[in-house]
């Protein structure tokens, strides 16, 4: 005999569950075998501990550090570091100099870097250099050929400076150390703290080409935003060639296009801007065009790695001055195991409580509850953990809250779609037909009452401050799965429950049993009585528990045929005691 269609749709929505299950197991058992993967998810700061690193600022004689500095450079670090996939760091300014970060667990060296390598950033133009680059600022994506070094350096005019390009920079004593630089045997651990407002001699970050450069012209602070990706032609064609494209503010669009108006005129290495990070040039484009609207396009050797790279070295790497790391320790947890086990402990009450309550109003029915909590927690488990290994995500104790918080709306989901079930029920339907449309009455309210969770867990993890967002962000996460699970488990098991002979009759432990729900059976168009005879007691003991479980329609129902009948009984017995007389 063919399996009716329910029961397919049932083993349908199991099969992609098991597969789902299937596909995360595998992946982070092949992560856990042949990665840095775990079984169980990393633990935030709070939890575990992990490194502290205190920077100080590197500034010149007599410059003051503004806490509105040490803002700005705090919100950059902590780009930085999200942007390296760091999960729960904590960055804060200590007294009125001194920058914290605090990275949870062992952070990798790529990450320590980029917290420490936290300098000025700035375009210089290029006056000379010793080597070549292919690197364009432009928007025509085109190439140009390596420029040589600037002649007429050994006769450089003696009158002042006009501008940054202005030979009249190189003097001979200059000159003389330009030349005598070599950028194998120089120490450039302190170039970074050079005079903004004149000539610099340093080398690439490879140290293979150095570079003589003027003042500095335009500051990094003033670029907005800046971003990799395929460059394209004037007709927005792509040409397969990786760019860095850079958006400036009000006052670097300006700036910037008063240097590239100048060095678009010029020859040879003057014809170059060099962005210097550290001190320490990190690309030297040549310039091709006029560049007006703020919005220059850097092009050249690049592949995506590259690319990404120095966008995000002009993006996060514009600090007000740059950093000495004064200290790194390991650090304790500040909360530490006691307070995991304490979250542990709550949540197995709730856990237990949840279960109390499901068996008392469900009965038998409240398994189907615990199973789908289970795999509901299974999900999240795995989950988070993959989160963990491939994006370094940190479970905090407020994480852990969140998953707590979880089991009770969970939970509210089953008891919907439940008691939509027995409101079928109690209207006469076959527990078959009652599933069915009790879950298209729930399924409304579960998708409506999951909207409004998900969308303040997006809101509070948006506009929340850092050490809640674990806490936003596990309550998302398990609204999702809970949707999940309902539509690929609890659903089809109720279906397939629907067929069996326990159930399906209505069995007292069930919690289905249609006596104690108060139900009326369907006749030809005509309500009628349950045939079953019961005693009394049992009889007033189903009619209070129906009563209890009548929803408010079906009180007022009750109240409109309760007055008709005691208006219509009023009227004959009146009309019988007139006959009488």
């Amino acid at each position: 005999m063919a399996k009716s269609t329910p029961v397919k749709k049932a083993w349908r929505s199991l099969s992609w569950l098991g597969a789902i299950v299937v596909v995360l197991l595998g992946v982070l058992t092949a992560g856990v075998i042949w990665g840095n993967a775990t079984w169980l998810p990393k633990l935030a700061l709070d939890l575990e501990g992990g490194t502290q690193i205190i920077l100080a600022p590197q500034v010149e004689n007599g410059q003051t550090v503004q806490q509105q500095q040490l803002d700005q450079a705090v919100s950059i670090i902590r780009q930085r570091i999200d942007a390296s996939g760091v999960s729960e760091a904590q960055i804060s300014t200590e007294g009125s100099r001194n920058i914290v970060v605090s990275l949870p667990g062992t952070p990798d060296q790529a990450t320590l870097d980029r917290v420490k390598a936290s300098a000025r950033l700035d375009f210089r133009p290029v006056l000379a250099t010793s080597g070549p680059t292919n690197e364009v600022v432009g928007a025509d994506g085109k190439s140009t050929p390596a420029p040589s070094p600037a002649p007429g350096l050994q006769s450089t005019p003696s009158t002042k400076p006009t501008n940054g390009s202005d030979l009249a920079w190189v003097t001979p004593e200059l000159q003389a150390q330009f030349d005598a630089f070599s950028c194998t045997t120089a120490n450039l651990e302190n170039v970074n703290q050079a005079p903004t407002d004149k000539p610099l001699i340093t080398c690439d970050d490879a140290k293979t080409v150095k570079y003589l450069l003027g003042p500095v012209e335009v500051k990094g602070q003033d670029i907005k935003d800046a971003n990799s990706g395929l460059a394209q032609t004037s007709s927005g064609v792509s040409n397969g060639q990786w760019a860095v494209n850079i958006i400036f503010n009000d006052a670097g669009t300006k700036a910037f296009a008063d240097v590239t108006t100048r060095l678009n005129g010029l020859q040879g290495a003057q014809n170059q801007f060099a962005i210097v990070l550290d001190g320490k040039v990190i690309s030297a484009p040549t310039t091709n065009a006029v560049i007006t609207d703020g919005r220059p396009q850097i092009t050249g050797n690049f592949t995506e790695a590259t690319a990404k790279t120095l966008a995000d070295q002009l993006k996060f790497g514009a600090l007000p001055f740059s950093f000495k790391v004064q200290s790194q320790d390991t650090i304790s947890a500040t909360l530490g195991s006691t307070q995991l086990m304490s979250g542990l402990i709550a949540g197995a009450i709730g856990l237990l409580l949840v279960a109390i309550y499901t068996f008392f109003q469900y009965r038998l029915l409240g398994f189907v509850t615990i199973i789908s909590l289970v795999v509901a927690a299974v999900l999240t488990l795995l989950t988070i953990s993959l989160l963990s290994w491939h994006y370094d995500y940190r479970l905090s104790l407020a994480g852990v809250a969140g998953l707590i918080v979880a089991i009770g709306f969970t939970a509210d989901s089953f008891i919907v779609y439940f008691e939509r079930i027995r409101d079928e029920l109690r209207d006469g339907r076959g527990l078959e037909s009652a599933v069915e449309a009790g879950w298209t009455r729930a399924r409304r309210t579960i998708y409506a009452s999951k909207a409004t969770n998900l969308l303040a867990a997006i809101v509070l993890y948006v506009l929340a401050a850092a050490n809640v967002r674990g806490f936003a962000f596990t309550l998302g996460l398990t609204t999702i799965i809970d949707v999940i699970v309902v539509l690929l488990f609890t659903h089809p098991t109720l279906q397939l429950l629907a067929r069996t002979k326990f159930f399906s009759t209505g069995h007292k432990a069930s919690g289905l049993d249609p006596q104690a729900l108060g139900a009326v059976y369907r006749g030809a168009a005509q309500f009628r009585k349950p045939t079953v005879t019961v005693s009394a007691g049992k009889a007033a003991s189903s009619g209070k528990e129906a009563a209890r479980r009548q929803t408010i329609a079906e009180r007022k129902a009750a109240e409109l045929a309760g007055a008709s009948a005691s208006s219509s009984s009023t009227s004959s017995d009146r009309s019988t005691e007139g006959k009488d007389s």
